[in-house]
């Protein structure tokens, strides 16, 4: 049953503002406060109406809906779901966010029905369950892309595992690595990166749901139920925390962000100077490098250059959101709508970055044979070292040896590398690091998560 709209609701019009009294803001206000807002809540639409479904069952067992609304408003509820699932949805002229879209999309179907969903919660909550819910199944794309990215650097490091590089410190000749070091030593490095973003993701799988605008609702709500509905894994407790938890929840998941990011810029440095001719180590096939409008012989590496660009922005992104909110007392302000343009954008930089890099680390070629060249033969000066302590010589006398050989023009190698123990050449232990990474993604909760949407 549907019933009758008010007429002198702000509802009956064109535009509808949920906090509209009886004044129009100035023109100029009303842009500046609404900002990038309407573009940025279509990332969050889905969940805006994922909430309300959660929302409005709990209203339903509390007394404030009755069984028929709660049918309808669910039914409708769900078309505007699939219409956002089609990309057939968009916010009107004169509508600021998504949540005022939703409820004037109900109003106008249902009349005084649909605008009984914001009962018990305020725009405070409610878009910050739409966030929690957005940067819960951003981190579930980061996640399974940042697996992708690992199994293939595992798969590389196996299959490269012979093959000598070398290795350097302060940027001169070190010691003799390896390209399966090399390749593992970054799949590990996003093994630990995801520790962090498993701690950034039980922050975020929390429920500020019935905090209202901070401090509570004086209906009878039960926040428990909302949370096992939306697949949370707790509730923000104490109301005024779900409030303060904004800002600090999205600086927390940029933390994590920026780590991957880290990995990802330091591979792409490795690859970039890799690349040049004075190095020569890998290469790509031209369809994956750009060339130059007048020097023929150019291959460059714009694609890990620009994984570079956009890793180092995102390094820069948890600062940027802690210098927005360090000096807010608790409770809400409007300072906090600002950090959607910057969290928001960053997942999709991330996950592009992945996905690129991926794409050129499965198609690398690399050189056999480097450390023939007569210019790596110091690299071995340690390997020359060791075999004489193991001959018995004290080790300061055996560098000193070498030492002399090397300046005399004496040196001698035979560009074998004979030494093995955990994580080295010969034993790379990569069983060991999968076994980290399988044991990280276990303690993700996307399937709880995802058994609860579809009740």
């Amino acid at each position: 049953m549907t019933d009758s709209k008010s007429s002198n609701s702000p509802l009956g019009d064109g535009g509808m503002k949920l906090w509209q009294k009886d004044k129009a803001a100035l023109a100029e206000v009303e842009r500046f406060t609404v900002g990038n807002d309407r573009e940025l809540d279509i990332y969050l639409a889905p969940f805006d109406v994922l909430g309300s479904l959660a929302h409005i069952k709990m209203l339903k067992s509390v007394g404030l809906l009755t069984e028929d609304e709660l049918n309808i408003l669910e039914i409708s509820l769900k078309e505007i779901y699939q219409q956002i699932q089609n990309s057939d949805f968009k916010l009107d002229d004169g509508v600021e966010d998504i949540h005022s879209q939703v409820e004037l999309l109900l109003t106008h179907k249902l009349g005084d029905t649909g605008k009984k969903i914001h009962s018990a919660r305020s725009r405070n909550d409610q878009v910050l369950v739409d966030l929690k819910m957005f940067l819960r199944a951003e981190i579930e794309t980061t996640v399974n892309n940042t697996r992708e990215l690992f199994d293939l650097l595992v798969n590389q490091s196996e299959k490269y595992k012979e093959d000598l590089l070398p290795g350097y410190t302060h940027l001169q000749l070190a010691m003799p690595s390896s390209f399966g070091l090399w390749f593992g030593a970054y799949a590990e490095s996003l093994a630990d990166d995801l520790v962090t973003v498993e701690a950034a993701y039980r922050i975020v799988n929390k429920n500020p749901l019935g905090s209202a605008a901070g401090y509570g609702s004086s209906f009878p709500i039960n926040r428990q139920m909302t949370t096992d509905l939306l697949g949370f894994d707790s509730m923000h407790y104490n109301v005024v925390y779900a409030q303060m938890s904004r800002g600090k929840t999205e600086r927390i998941v940029a933390a994590a962000l920026a780590n991957i990011a880290a990995s990802l810029s330091k591979l792409s440095m490795d690859a970039c100077l890799y690349l040049n001719q004075h190095f020569a180590f890998i290469s790509f096939p031209d369809e994956l490098t750009t060339g130059s409008s007048i020097m023929p012989h150019k291959k460059n590496p714009d694609v890990f250059e620009l994984i570079r660009s956009h890793c180092n922005r995102i390094q820069a992104l948890p600062n940027e959101i802690m210098l927005m909110t360090t000096n807010l007392p608790s409770g809400y302000h409007r300072d906090l709508q600002l950090i959607k343009e910057h969290i928001i954008p960053a997942f999709k930089n991330v996950n592009d970055c992945l996905q690129m890099a991926k794409l050129m680390l499965g198609n690398i070629e690399i050189k056999k044979d480097l450390l023939a060249d007569e210019k790596y033969k110091y690299l071995f000066s340690v390997e020359e070292v060791n075999k004489l302590v193991v001959r018995g010589m004290p080790f300061r006398d055996a560098y000193k040896k070498i030492a002399a050989d090397i300046e005399s023009g004496d040196f001698d190698h035979t560009g074998m590398v004979l030494h093995t123990h955990e994580g080295s050449i010969g034993n790379l232990n990569n069983d060991q690091i999968q076994q980290m990474m399988h044991d990280i993604i276990q303690k993700f909760t996307f399937n709880e998560v995802k058994i609860a949407f579809q009740r």
